[in-house]
């Protein structure tokens, strides 16, 4: 079994002595380095000269188009400046249009904005801006651009904790109207710091979505259910101290990932029940920040393999007829063979707490252990030999975060 711990690993490096071996020679009298004068230049580069291609040169505007799409907005404007042909490949390349960076300066702010979009033929590849930016008709102008569409990323989220201005509003507003005119190509969508009401989320259809994140959103019980229905193709869901619900049922042949958080800045609670009721492809099931009096329940997730954070605070915990309340097993009548990889939070160690546990998860092959405080003593050599003797234990790695220790 290895085990790693959280923290950074000093290991010396063989190339870490090179330079000084040449130094001891020099001093030894084996004859000096070699001086700038002596070195031979390296031979040019294919293409440097002129009149020749270099390999980078030999791509297909295709390629090229590709991983312009794939740089900051910033960089990806600059590569205008290599060649004429790199002018125009830019301009035609799908748009990575992240507004973040000219948020700072107001004046600049829409004037930028503006001619990156006037200038760019499209389509669009990523969207991202702060949805309190995005209200009149400049914002409208923006997202109904040409060079927008076809958009395949879409992030209308916050950034009140980065930007000194403006400060969100204590209402939460509806996003612009043409922020859904993308719902045909979108593939990744991260929508915050909005009301949805229930007659905008009644006709959306998502059909290429794959990545859904709703991040401090206001959104009835109803809704919810409708827009999460309106994704077929749904991969990944993230649920982050949004309101108006206090359920949510899963039912989704397609998803693989879902993240909840029930708590918002405040730390006051959002919903209070999760229900896996059918989830034939779920691999990852996680909850983040603190999680007390959320209820969890799975009821069908059959290809399960990573779950977390458990901590001293969860409230309850069901798979079948199997409960977990923090860490306590409860109700102990059948093992979750599948989950694989476990992650834990404990505000103190409880090595009792986590024999339990692989008692419930049988299979376990990795387990992520967060600490703050000190352990609890443990006797579990003596109380638990014969147990751990007679457990087929797989655990292969534990990743500790914040040990503190000897050994």
């Amino acid at each position: 079994m290895e085990m790693e711990e959280g923290g950074r690993c000093s290991r010396k490096r063989k190339s870490a002595g090179l330079g000084s071996l040449e130094v001891g020679a020099a001093s030894e009298g084996r004859g000096p380095g070699p001086t700038a004068g002596d070195q031979e230049p390296p031979p040019p580069l294919p293409g440097a000269e002129g009149g020749g291609s270099n390999r980078i040169s030999d791509l297909p505007d295709a390629v090229l188009g590709e991983i312009i799409s794939l740089l900051p907005t910033k960089e990806g404007a600059r590569t205008q400046l290599l060649a004429s042909r790199w002018r125009r490949l830019w301009r035609s390349a799908p748009l990575n249009l992240h507004c973040t960076p000219f948020l700072f300066d107001e004046d600049a702010r829409d004037v930028v904005i503006s001619r990156i979009l006037a200038a760019h033929q499209g389509p669009g590849r990523r969207f991202c801006a702060p949805v309190y930016h995005l209200h009149g008709d400049r914002a409208e102008a923006w997202l109904r651009s040409p060079a927008l569409d076809n958009l395949h990323e879409l992030e209308l989220c916050s950034y009140q904790f980065h930007l000194p201005f403006p400060v969100p509003p204590e209402t939460l507003q509806p996003p612009p109207a043409a922020a859904f005119r993308f719902s045909d190509t979108l593939r990744v969508a991260t929508i915050g710091e909005c009301h949805l009401a229930d007659s905008t989320v009644q006709a959306l259809h998502f059909p290429k979505l794959q990545k859904l994140a709703l991040k401090r959103v206001s959104i009835s019980e109803t809704s919810l259910h409708t827009l999460i229905a309106a994704c077929p193709a749904l991969e990944c869901l993230l649920i982050h101290d949004s309101t108006g619900f206090r359920c949510v049922r899963i039912n989704s042949s397609s998803l693989r990932s879902i993240g909840v958080r029930g708590y918002n800045c405040r730390n006051e609670l959002i919903f209070g029940e999760l229900v896996i009721e059918n989830a034939p492809s779920l691999q990852s099931l996680l909850q983040f920040g603190s999680s007390e009096h959320l209820d969890i329940s799975v009821i069908s997730a059959p290809k399960l393999e990573a779950l977390g954070f458990l901590s001293d605070s969860s409230d309850r915990i069901v798979f079948d007829s199997t409960v977990i309340q923090g860490f306590h097993v409860n109700s102990f009548t059948t093992t979750v063979r599948t989950v694989k990889i476990l992650a834990v939070d404990m505000d103190a160690l409880s090595l009792d707490a986590v024999t339990d546990l692989m008692r419930c998860f049988p299979c376990l092959e990795k387990l992520y252990i967060q600490s703050t405080g000190p352990g609890k003593p443990n006797l579990w050599r003596r109380k638990h030999q014969n147990l751990i003797r007679s457990l087929d234990i797989r655990l292969k790695t534990i990743v500790w975060r914040h040990y503190r220790g000897i050994k």
